[in-house]
């Protein structure tokens, strides 16, 4: 019985997998579990293979070595993965409203033909609820802050009912009070409403505060555990090639580069 419970509660695992493109190895021996109900961090420098890391995750690439297991209910999309992208990938050039924008996350199931039924409205404006952004329904997206943004990106994801949330840079170029929102509003989803959360990010600061998870990138391998276990001053200084201090300040960890 106990197994069998580990079994659901697993909906991926990477083996003994090197991911890359082609025969070039950029993240080699990655073994992974990612369960439900996990909060993961992802970091390292820029191009350690966190991109990569996020292809296989979202079935865009295959390891070249080992494998990915995928647990049933996303291998057979009966929850797929909900997969924020960061805002500057959307094309902004059509006036699309948040409702549009949203929408677009029930589009893997209702089809491209099929017009969307009550339901699907009920599901989206449900969506735009989890975010707090009923109030902007009918204007354009391209009008929105950079915050507001991401909140509707999340939103979309949501509308498709994922078993788990994929989020790419999502406090990238917010302002102080706009990462504190998002990052508030992805603790809310987690601890309340039991969503599997999965966010890369180069704000070590910001998103060690707040997820339980943290694997960081360093040299083409791959080092997982609890923040505390990956968080150490030690670690940090080998990892970026600079001198660091992790402060406690107020109960939050402040990390700060020293000369």
């Amino acid at each position: 019985m106990e197994a069998k419970q580990k079994e659901n509660n697993r909906l991926i695992e990477f083996r003994e997998a090197a991911l890359g493109y082609g025969k070039r190895v950029v993240v080699d021996n990655v073994n992974l579990i990612i369960e439900r109900g996990d909060f993961l961090g992802i970091a390292g420098p820029n191009g350690s293979g966190k991109t990569t890391l996020l292809k296989v995750l979202l079935k865009m690439i295959k390891p070249i070595k080992g494998s990915v297991y995928f647990g049933e209910e996303l291998r057979l999309m009966k929850k797929p993965l909900g997969y924020v992208p960061q805002r500057e990938f959307l094309d902004e050039i059509f006036p699309l409203t948040v409702m549009d924008v949203v929408m677009m996350g029930r589009y893997a199931p209702i089809g491209l033909v099929r017009k969307p039924t009550q339901e699907d409205y009920a599901i989206v404006h449900d969506a735009i609820a989890q975010v707090n952004m009923e109030g902007h329904v009918h204007r354009n997206f391209r009008d929105l802050s950079g915050g507001q943004k991401q909140r509707v990106l999340l939103a979309r994801a949501l509308a498709s009912k994922p078993s788990m949330l994929v989020l790419d840079e999502p406090c990238d170029n917010l302002d102080i009070a706009g990462e504190q929102e998002i990052m508030e509003l992805l603790k809310n989803l987690h601890d309340e409403h039991n969503l599997t959360v999965i966010m890369v990010s180069h704000l070590l600061t910001v998103m060690t505060n707040y997820v339980v998870k943290l694997a960081i990138i360093e040299n083409g391998k791959l080092y997982v555990g609890k923040v505390d276990e990956v968080l150490t001053e030690e670690n940090l200084q080998r990892i970026y090639n600079m001198k660091v201090k992790i402060y406690d300040v107020g109960g939050k960890k402040a990390i700060i580069g020293q000369p």
